[in-house]
């Protein structure tokens, strides 16, 4: 009976499996066998293994046909979910393409460019790719272009311009300090047109005289605005800025750049490629094509062809051509067109400026003024200067360099007590020299003076100081600013700071050296080549810049290796004339003289080296030794040399060669020497203090007793140098309260040319 009652449980089970199978429940099945199974003994799986197997082979057929029939539910609801999903990718794509389509409209691009680039995906992407695709399968390649142009390569242009000029380091090269440029620049004065005659002579000799111009006799520029033309017919293509060393032509660039990248001026520009000759050198033996050279600087715009672009504005910044050691041929390099065929980098630059390769590019060149005339004058459509710092942004500048306005305020009042340092301060990186030094002499007063605590003694412990340690003449402000940074390099490696300065002579030959051959050669930029000839490997370079991290500066270009320069050419004058003292104090020979080995130049002394730098400065047709020849002549005295114990020995006797240097200028202001040559002779005593026919002026002028007829050449220059620096603005000059006399017109042609109005 139980045998039999098994195998009707198992019919049963097999009909009900059956019935499950067509049902597609896997429950009534489960539910019957146990049923069944609990009316009996539990079977003996041992014993029933065929039944077991039966069941497997039960299971998996139900799984297969369950399989089956969602792989038939898949197929036939398959045309929905296409459908479903056609509609969803038209949509997407609908709305792309209306926003690519209001981006070529230039209806509120930068919204949606920014949206695009903001929100950037793969599919994003992937829309772009496909209307890119199909708009050049129509042959619709100007629109391909400039959905690109939009989307890709300026976004893609911008950022990595933003990246590299956002921040800036104040005139140097510390590691690690740097500041956003947007947080401290202050604008420049920059003017229309200029002289159009090369003015040669030394760029600070051209700061004296740009500095008694008046502002109201000139065209100022917005350097924002440099291709706005004035007149509506006339096209602007290229612009030459030009500017002497530190006057701050680099840091408008960055600030032009800065703001273009970041949406804010000159939107209208769709490329700008900023390309530093100082960077362009090295590259003089390659051939490459313009396309090549944008993008070894540019390596985000690789596949960008110009040759379609002629409807867009692309500006090339030729940043220091002061800077550039290429040819430049312009009369003899051969015609270039083709942006995609490689040629010399000199046959590329030269027709680049002339218009023959990309005519409709916008191109701005920078340089200081001495290397102006290599650009043909009938490449360039306007011509601007860069002048530095008015007097109100000089103050401007103090105000933003330091919080306590009292300080800053005290600070300019001391440097105005001083005609020379202000008129230096024209120059953004001396205004930063004069606050370094100025705040670090306040800084220890005030160390050693622990009650003057409070601000407002802060301020006034300069302002009482009158002291020979308070510099006064650009030899001073120079000499103490060598001083601050050994010590700020010895507090950096050492991890101390001690008053006494402990010099590395090594080290200052080896720059002297380097700072007085290249200053005959007129380089501010130097290169490995260059280092080695002076006997300075590129390690000892490389450590001389951690050192003097705001003297000597190491440079890495983005593709083209290091570069090395001073922090400014006065700092390498500086360094040239120490060079000049510590050669006579080693060598018992000028250095005027070093190639010399006979024995008659050896045993020279300071009053012979002094003399004989006057004579060479006089004999320079663009006085470019003026400048090393003030700071030479200050670094003879006494008081300057205690700064520098230790480095240069204490002469004796300099009292004698103080007084036999000063009239032997005296002798040379007896010649009939050009009016601009012998006011560096002047600017020459006050290095030595001495103000002797510079007060004499002054008192006769007062008294109302000078009488041009007797006056000897050395006077009239007095006459010239006082007028011209003095502290009240020459509204008005009446040459009738001299002798009417041709030689009054020639000695005072200086200041006549100065005046608003001269009678």
């Amino acid at each position: 009976m139980s045998e039999e009652r098994g195998k009707d449980s198992l019919s049963q089970m097999s009909l009900s499996e059956k019935h499950s199978v067509r049902s597609g429940s896997h429950v009534s099945s489960s539910v019957s066998l146990k049923s069944d199974w609990s009316k009996g003994d539990v079977p003996n799986f041992s014993e029933k293994t065929p039944s077991s197997n039966k069941r497997l082979q039960y299971e998996t057929l139900d799984s297969d046909v369950q399989t089956h029939r969602n792989h038939e539910n898949f197929k036939h609801n398959l045309l929905g979910i296409f459908q479903d999903l056609e509609s969803k990718i038209i949509t997407f794509l609908k709305n792309e393409l209306e926003k690519f389509k209001k981006i070529l409209q230039k209806e509120n691009t930068q919204h949606f460019v920014k949206d695009f680039i903001e929100n950037r995906s793969s599919i994003k992407e992937t829309a772009l790719d496909l209307t890119l695709h199909y708009l050049r399968e129509m042959k619709q390649d100007e629109a391909a272009d400039a959905l690109e142009d939009e989307l890709l390569f300026i976004p893609q242009l911008k950022c990595g311009l933003k990246k590299k000029y956002q921040c800036v380091f104040e005139g140097i090269a510390k590691q690690g300090d740097s500041t956003l440029l947007n947080n401290i620049y202050t604008d420049l004065y920059i003017t229309q047109g200029g002289s159009e005659q090369v003015n040669t002579e030394h760029e600070v000799r051209q700061i004296e005289i740009a500095s008694r111009r008046h502002e109201a006799q000139e065209i100022q520029v917005d350097f924002k605005n440099l291709f706005e033309a004035p007149e509506q017919d006339e096209v602007i293509r290229t612009v030459l800025t030009k500017g002497v060393a530190g006057i701050g032509k680099s840091v408008s660039v960055q600030k032009f750049v800065l703001d273009w990248a970041e949406g804010k001026e000159n939107q209208d520009i769709s490329f700008i490629f900023p390309l530093p000759f100082r960077e362009m050198n090295l590259m003089e033996k390659e051939k490459l094509s313009l396309m090549d050279l944008i993008t070894k600087f540019f390596p985000e715009t690789k596949g960008l062809n110009l040759t379609r672009r002629n409807q867009f504005k692309v500006l090339f910044i030729l940043d220091g051509l002061d800077e550039c050691r290429l040819p430049l041929k312009f009369d003899c390099n051969e015609t270039w067109r083709d942006v995609s065929s490689p040629a010399s980098l000199d046959v590329l630059l030269t027709n680049l400026m002339k218009g023959n390769l990309l005519p409709s590019a916008l191109i701005w060149i920078t340089t200081r003024p001495a290397a102006a005339s290599k650009i043909p004058p009938d490449c360039i459509d306007r011509l601007t200067e860069i002048r530095g710092f008015s007097d109100a942004q000089k103050q401007e500048y103090f105000k933003k360099r330091f919080t306590d306005q009292n300080l800053a305020n005290t600070i300019l009042d001391h440097i105005k007590q001083s005609k020379s340092l202000f008129i230096m301060c024209h120059i953004p990186v001396f205004c930063w020299i004069s606050a370094t030094v100025l705040q670090n002499i306040l800084e220890e007063k005030i160390n050693n003076d622990v009650k003057n605590t409070q601000a407002d003694e802060i301020s006034k412990t300069l302002q009482e100081s009158n002291t020979e340690d308070t510099p006064k003449t650009l030899t001073q402000m120079y000499t103490h600013f060598l001083r601050f940074q050994i010590q700020q390099s010895r507090r950096k490696y050492d991890g101390e700071y001690t008053p006494d300065v402990s010099w590395d002579k090594d080290a200052i030959l080896s720059l002297g050296k380097l700072a007085f051959h290249q200053l005959g050669r007129n380089n501010l930029i130097f290169y490995e080549t260059d280092l080695e000839a002076c006997g300075i490997d590129v390690y000892k370079a490389s450590v001389y810049s951690g050192m003097c991290t705001q003297i000597f500066m190491e440079e890495t270009g983005i593709i083209l290796g290091t570069m090395y320069c001073f922090v400014h050419l006065s700092i390498q004058e500086f360094i040239a004339a120490l060079y000049a003292h510590l050669f006579l104090d080693i060598n018992k020979t000028s250095v005027f003289d070093h190639e010399s080995t006979a024995q008659e130049n050896r045993n020279e002394t300071m009053i012979d080296l002094l003399k004989t730098a006057v004579d060479k400065a006089l004999e320079s047709d663009n006085g470019h030794l003026d400048l090393f020849l003030r700071f030479l002549l200050g670094l003879s005295l006494q008081s300057n040399r205690r700064l520098l114990r230790g480095l240069l020995t204490q002469q004796d006797g300099n009292d004698q060669s103080n007084k036999e240097i000063v009239q032997y200028i005296k002798q040379k202001l007896e010649d009939n020497l050009p009016a601009e040559r012998s006011i560096n002779l002047f600017y020459c005593l006050n290095e030595l203090n001495d103000q002797t026919l510079v007060k004499e002026i002054q008192t006769h002028l007062s008294k109302g007793s000078l009488s041009s007829g007797d006056l000897s050449p050395a006077q009239w220059s007095a006459l010239a140098f006082v007028l011209l620096t003095s502290e009240e603005e020459l509204e008005e000059f009446e040459l009738q309260k001299f002798k009417k006399s041709d030689e009054c017109l020639i000695r005072l042609s200086a200041v006549i040319k100065t005046s608003r109005r001269a009678l």
